[in-house]
């Protein structure tokens, strides 16, 4: 009989530089993503062009199947640290603090801000914003929608439905953590399938092809289901519990490079052509060619995510102590701690920008520069002055 070694269980959070990095990334790359959807041809934004273009949603369909399900896996990594440290209750009232804070302060500052400018687009729209703002809030309940339950005619979540799936998911894994191993049941069955070459690449990708296939893909959330990215929480959950799951990534991490590149390359023209019939939605429909096309997807999504980690994780020497390095901790550190507020602060900006550069007579590609670089400044700004100095404003953007 052979003995199998058991779960090599992680005992303490290793800090992984590549994954605050490549939040960083995402984050300050949605700059330049919401800023493309003013010119995008398809995207109803709230702010648009008079001269549109069809090539930002091909550039965007190689940014969003990777992007957003790389932080929500990243997030259910970091919950598995925070839930074993702090405990299911101190967990929760964590994630409420951290997240159900800002979500809350966000939707009453913010939130209806972009929409009262997408109505101030029309000429004949008199309102000023004050006049508006108690409109946003004219809501009604709908379970159908779980976890956005509250709907409105102007009301919305807009970019917080990442927020709000976050805390939601981190407070159903919470909730399952008290009465039992939901965690050890996801982490022992990939990390068995992690000591065969492939499977871990195989396994995990195909409830997410399905899940894309059946259900579809949610245009308001980054082109991906939202029960998609409570699978990508639990895989970054389990994968943070069993080292196996890391080192398979690493080890198969090339294959997931080529195979997640060629179900793209074969994938996205499909989509293309599932979308040109009148009347068809390659997002929803379930004609075959849609279909196909959403399955590739769900299979790349989780390829691309597996490459771009395992690559990028790498055993590192520890980097020597001088003074250039204190001064990369530092930007290191302020980078690290922005990523939430500047992802809160970021598209109301996008928006006001947008809504100012739009009335110019220039080219798409002038109007996209001054507008993601006067979005990325503002934003930053905003971030450093506002939030950062003073413990209030810090409490109300989650920081801690």
């Amino acid at each position: 009989m052979t003995a199998h070694p058991p779960p090599q269980v992680a005992a303490r959070p290793e800090r992984r530089p590549e994954l605050d990095a490549l939040r960083t990334l995402v984050v300050v790359g949605l700059v330049f993503f919401h800023s493309s959807l003013v010119f995008d041809a398809r995207d109803d934004y709230y702010v648009k062009n008079a001269e549109t273009t069809e090539i930002t949603m091909i550039i965007a369909a190689l940014c969003v199947v990777w992007a957003m399900p790389l932080l929500f896996l990243v997030a259910g990594l970091g919950s598995w640290h925070s839930l074993r440290h702090r405990g299911a209750g101190g967990f929760a009232v964590e994630r409420l603090r951290r997240l159900g804070v800002p979500l809350v302060f966000a939707t009453i500052v913010l939130l209806p801000f972009p929409q009262w400018l997408r109505l101030k687009a029309d000429p004949a729209y008199q309102d000023s914003y004050a006049q508006f703002w108690p409109h946003f809030f004219e809501v009604r309940l709908d379970v159908t929608e779980f976890p956005f339950v509250i709907q409105g005619t102007y009301y919305e979540t807009g970019h917080l439905w990442f927020v709000v799936l976050l805390l939601v998911y981190s407070l159903l894994i919470a909730a399952a953590r008290v009465p039992g191993g939901l965690a050890p049941r996801v982490r022992d069955g990939l990390g068995a399938l992690a000591r065969r070459r492939g499977l871990v690449l195989l396994a995990p990708a195909i409830p997410l092809a399905l899940i894309s296939a059946l259900l579809g893909l949610e245009e308001a959330y980054a082109g991906w289901s939202r029960w998609a990215y409570l699978l990508f929480f639990l895989y970054g959950f389990a994968l943070a519990s069993d080292t196996r799951l890391r080192d398979a990534m690493r080890r198969d991490a090339m294959a997931a490079a080529v195979i997640g590149g060629a179900l793209i390359a074969a994938g996205v023209p499909l989509f293309l052509i599932a979308g040109e019939a009148p009347g068809a939605d390659a997002f929803m429909d379930l004609s075959p060619l849609a279909t196909l096309a959403r399955t590739m997807y769900g299979a790349a999504g989780w390829c691309w995510v597996v490459a771009i980690l395992g690559l990028l994780d790498r055993r590192r020497p520890a980097p020597p102590s001088n003074a250039q390095d204190g001064r990369g901790r530092r930007v290191y550190g302020y980078l690290a701690a922005s990523v939430l507020p500047v992802y809160i602060l970021h598209q109301p900006v996008v928006v006001a920008v947008a809504y100012v550069v739009v009335g110019w007579s220039a080219p798409i590609a002038v109007k996209y520069v001054i507008i993601v670089a006067a979005s990325l400044a503002l934003t930053f700004v905003a971030y450093d002055l506002l939030v950062r100095r003073t413990p209030v404003t810090r409490f109300l953007f989650g920081m801690r």
